[in-house]
């Protein structure tokens, strides 16, 4: 680990800021509610329940599949930056590109959807990887916890412009909400584009005497990759946590992207559940802090079993709920916990790993994470399809499906109860020596 440098951890953590555009406009307002009633208008509400949970799994394979690879070759020469920025720039032309969708085009819509979700999480891998360069060991839980922070600032201030604009479209000039949907789409692609200058500017990949060039970085790193998958099996601390995050995370990242289409599907109204998101992101800037504090009091596993137990609340509570004040307060519950687990399971992790082989075992973490979203989405999909079929209505189907997200957070748990941390640092530290 690197001394703490200032300059470089506000430039990582801005671009947070920059990409949570898409995560909160994109993944988790505007796309499902748009797609449901624009690009898949008068289709079934279950129909385009699994469509849009295919377009994840879909998307999240393409990703977990590249995932190490890319991280392997980062590793053994100096590009992580690099990798990072082509997949910024994948996603942040294919988001713009959505403006360009006629209604009922729902496969075009698709088809840029799962290149954008690949571009933002593609560059997520590095993203991550970097955090091991720019901050020394005992701040992790505090930087970590402050990228998601601004993340959700960030994500939240164009979010409520862009709700401000489909809500007055007239202020904005535009015809309708329609139009500043599209707009929105736009913008989310320039808002990307500048707050990454940060990262560009500030951050700096740590000296390696042994990086490699060209198809020399490629061909070691392919090398390298197939000797960490030998060593994972042996590591076992390491191979435990990304089995219970795996699991755990899916929970969390299904609740995300299938929040607003899983609102619409028992009846709230579209201009309600923006609402309920927006309460999310501006409650979840304070508390993702919150939480990198708590980890460094507590210790970050405690931290992120404090977070499962709220998860599995809400997705039980979920599927009985009724009213809009239930959502908003389901709203304010996810967004104490939504920042805190995924920043101190990031945190955690890179307590854990071999430093020098941080954008590898990264790519193993993001492979793992984006397994999840595979799994997730089709789960919840297939549960409410089954249910349709048996007879019961949309609205039931819908409640059986969110309900039985509920499995991933208790294994996940419990085989997180099993992971040793300080057994996990002397492993890492081990194969570093060994390397």
């Amino acid at each position: 680990m690197l001394t703490d440098n200032k300059k470089a951890i506000f430039g990582w953590a801005f671009y947070d800021w920059a990409n949570s555009a898409f995560a909160t406009t994109i993944m988790a307002g505007f796309f499902p509610l748009f797609f449901k009633e624009f690009w898949s208008s008068g289709v079934d509400a279950t129909v385009s329940t699994a469509r849009l949970g295919l377009a994840n799994s879909v998307a999240g394979t393409t990703v977990a599949l590249l995932a190490p690879v890319l991280g392997a070759i980062a590793d053994k020469g100096t590009s992580r930056r690099k990798f990072l920025m082509f997949f910024a720039c994948i996603g942040i032309v294919m988001t713009s590109s959505l403006y360009m969708v006629s209604e009922g085009n729902w496969p075009h819509a698709v088809l840029l959807y799962i290149f954008a979700i690949i571009g933002f999480s593609g560059g997520n891998v590095f993203y991550d990887s970097l955090i091991t360069g720019i901050t020394s060991e005992d701040n992790l839980d505090l930087v970590s916890s402050l990228g998601f922070a601004l993340g959700y600032l960030g994500g939240g201030i164009l979010f409520a412009l862009n709700v401000w604009m489909t809500l007055k479209p007239e202020v904005f000039g535009f015809t309708g909400a329609q139009e500043a949907v599209k707009i929105s789409f736009i913008s989310v692609g320039i808002w990307w584009a500048v707050f990454s200058i940060p990262l560009i500017l500030f951050v700096r990949e740590p000296e390696n005497a042994n990086a490699k060039k060209g198809m020399n970085a490629v061909r070691d790193g392919l090398a390298q990759l197939k000797k960490t998958f030998i060593e994972i099996r042996h590591l076992k601390t390491i191979f435990l946590f990304l089995f219970a995050y795996w699991l755990y995370i899916d929970g969390v990242d299904t609740i995300i992207v299938m929040a607003i289409d899983y609102g619409i599907s028992i009846g709230l109204k579209a201009n309600d559940l923006i609402v309920a998101l927006l309460i999310t992101q501006f409650v979840g800037f304070p508390c993702a802090i919150l939480f990198g504090y708590l980890g460094s009091r507590i210790g970050a596993k405690r931290a992120i079993f404090s977070a499962i137990a709220v998860y599995l609340f809400v997705s039980i509570w979920g599927a009985f709920m009724q009213s809009r004040n239930e959502f908003y307060i389901l709203a304010i519950t996810v967004g104490l916990v939504q920042g805190g687990i995924q920043a101190l399971s990031r945190s955690f992790y890179a307590r854990i790993i071999p430093v020098e082989k941080s954008a590898e075992y990264f790519g193993f973490y993001n492979m793992i994470g984006k397994f999840a979203t595979v799994l997730g989405p089709v789960f919840m999909g297939g549960i409410g399809l089954l249910v349709r079929s048996m007879g019961y209505s949309s609205n039931i189907a819908s409640r059986v499906s969110i309900s039985s997200i509920s499995i991933f957070f208790i294994i996940g748990g419990i085989l997180l109860y099993f992971v040793n941390e300080h057994r996990g640092r002397e492993e890492a530290k081990y194969l570093s020596q060994k390397t």
